[in-house]
């Protein structure tokens, strides 16, 4: 058995202190072999830079997962072709920087991780996810060898989340959702061996909307005028996700959320 720890989209500087203090701890405790997290909202709020990649990865994570807000720090762009371990989603057009997947080895064996972005209310408009993430998956398997394949699906909708998970069940080891922030309570493995939930949650502050301050975020709901959304602080949620696997069969034995709140000084 391999067991997988995912954590959700990491927002800001509480985010990230939260996830560098607790992640080899967490590791540890939780007995985790492969660790996964989202980083695109990790560089205030959006987007992620070299250095925060390179933090991330030094403290334990075995790749970092992106979205929608993947190029929001323009150094960015250069730097993903030199990290395979940093994915943007796959069904960015042909000749877009960086990758979509990666296939590392580990002591239980092949683990592959692939990142796909949805179509449906967000942005930039992608090409069509599920034909993509099929055929990724297919080319993970036979080309690499990859039987456990972790699927983080960055997307609005739960019906396209479930989508992802129904149509890969059976052939990746779990599909995770990310992008909205709030941790779902519907994990489950489907019939074909394939752990799903619709949304990891993020690990960003917890007295906040969507880890940003609550006063600008209601005031633009309120009025529809411009504001601006700075990070909150205080206590951090993490939040994630935990899968056992077994690495012969590339099934998925167990699913639970993953939830504390950490509001330790480094």
């Amino acid at each position: 058995m391999i067991r997988i720890l995912f954590l959700g989209d990491i927002v800001g500087e509480p985010g990230r202190k939260a996830v560098r203090a607790r992640l080899p701890e967490i590791k540890v405790e939780k007995s985790i072999d492969f660790a996964i997290v989202n980083g695109e909202n990790s560089a205030g709020g959006r987007g992620i830079t070299p250095k925060i990649s390179i933090e991330l990865l030094r403290a334990g994570a075995a790749v970092i997962t992106t979205g929608d807000h993947a190029w929001d720090q323009v150094e960015i762009c250069e730097y993903f072709p030199t990290e395979p371990r940093l994915l943007r989603p796959v069904n960015y057009p042909p000749g877009t920087p960086g990758s979509g997947s990666i296939v590392l080895e580990t002591k239980k064996g092949k683990v592959g991780v692939l990142n796909v972005q949805g179509r449906a209310f967000i942005q930039p408009p992608l090409e069509n996810p599920y034909l993509y993430a099929e055929q990724e998956v297919q080319r993970m398997r036979d080309e690499e060898g990859a039987k456990v394949i972790f699927v983080d699906f960055h997307a609005e909708t739960t019906s396209e989340k479930i989508a992802m998970g129904r149509m890969l069940d059976g052939h990746v080891s779990a599909v995770v959702g990310t992008h909205t922030h709030v941790q779902t309570a519907d994990e489950q493995i489907f019939p074909g061996g394939t752990a799903f939930l619709c949304d990891a949650g993020m690990c960003g502050p917890v007295e906040s909307i969507l880890g940003r301050r609550i006063e600008p975020v209601v005031e633009r709901f309120k009025t529809g005028l411009p504001q601006r959304f700075p990070v909150a602080k205080g206590t951090t949620g993490l939040r994630g996700v935990i899968v056992d696997v077994d690495e012969e069969t590339g099934k998925a034995t167990a699913i639970e959320r993953f939830a504390e709140d950490y509001d330790r000084e480094e």
